[in-house]
């Protein structure tokens, strides 16, 4: 009960930082100590196991699939991101310069401590993290800051969103910004918009038990060059959570980046920019903290 109970408060952890664009579920799962155990529980859920359901032998599938401890990282996931979501939500709406500048102090420090696992660099990591940059800052600079609230999209953003919760490095809200949707998901979270989440959460599961068995392979076959894209990424995307935006297409609700000057001349609003400072700085040092706190804990 002692193990379930703990495990339960590092799903809170990891809901924690997949609501928040920047540290990754898979990271607090990695630096806690329950990555690989979270992994293969979810790659034994397949249709041998399945069976044992379908055919009533609940004790069965329990054990195959490691039930209560997947039960046990769900639900803290799933306390962690209903708590939060209404705090997102009013904070996207009241104040978003300081909570888009904390993202990004989040993101560029998850980006770091990524980039510190590659070690003894080659010519392959290099390409690979150029790659990534170019294809994230490409995506958040032709991609609409809104996309199409259309059933089979919502399903889609959770199949490819939830895979970011296995990965180490990069958030599942992180992919929900790339897809324009992460506003969108936690308003449905905070209003309880019954038929959006069911939809999501069928996606994020078949998306999850689906990608878990590429991720095994791509990350035992191709380690460091996996690593450095997702860094890639997340340096990419930094264009994304700019906290000073301009509207340069109504219709399609794709804007650019500005600078806090041009900001201010254009909106009559202030640029807030040493408070933006300061919330770049928390997020980039919360990153580390959480590394720390994770050694302690398992010293």
């Amino acid at each position: 009960m002692r193990k379930y109970i703990l495990t339960f408060f590092k799903g809170i952890a990891m809901g924690a930082a997949d609501v928040v664009p920047g540290v990754s579920g898979g990271t607090i799962a990695f630096l806690t100590g329950i990555y690989t155990e979270l992994l293969s529980s979810i790659k034994s859920i397949n249709f041998n196991n399945l069976k044992l359901l379908f055919k009533g032998k609940f004790r069965e599938f329990s054990e195959s699939v490691n039930l209560k401890f997947l039960l046990a990282v769900g639900g803290g996931i799933l306390t962690s991101i209903f708590s939060l979501a209404r705090l997102m939500q009013y904070l996207l709406v009241h104040h978003p310069i300081p909570l888009w500048s904390f993202f990004m102090g989040l993101i560029a420090a998850s980006a770091i401590y990524v980039l510190r696992e590659i070690g003894k660099w080659r010519f392959t990591h290099i390409i690979a993290l150029i790659a990534g940059i170019v294809v994230a800052a490409w995506i958040c600079l032709v991609s609409p800051s809104q996309t199409t609230e259309a059933y089979w999209f919502v399903f889609i953003s959770g199949a490819i969103a939830i895979c970011a919760m296995i990965l180490p490095g990069i958030s599942g809200s992180f992919i929900l910004l790339l897809l324009g949707k992460y506003a969108f998901i936690m308003k449905s979270v905070t209003e309880l918009n019954v038929p959006i989440l069911i939809i999501f959460a069928t996606g994020a599961a078949i998306g999850i038990v689906s990608f878990s068995h590429f991720l095994t392979w791509l990350l035992k076959k191709y380690y460091k060059p996996t690593l450095c894209v997702l860094a890639g990424f997340m340096i990419g995307s930094l264009v994304k959570v700019w906290p000073w935006k301009r509207v340069i297409d109504e219709v399609s609700h794709i804007d650019r980046p500005i600078l806090p000057g041009q900001y201010e001349t254009l909106t009559g609003e202030s640029a807030q920019l040493g408070l933006s400072l300061l919330f770049v700085a928390i997020g980039f040092s919360i990153v580390f903290i959480i590394e720390f706190m994770a050694k302690s804990l398992k010293k």
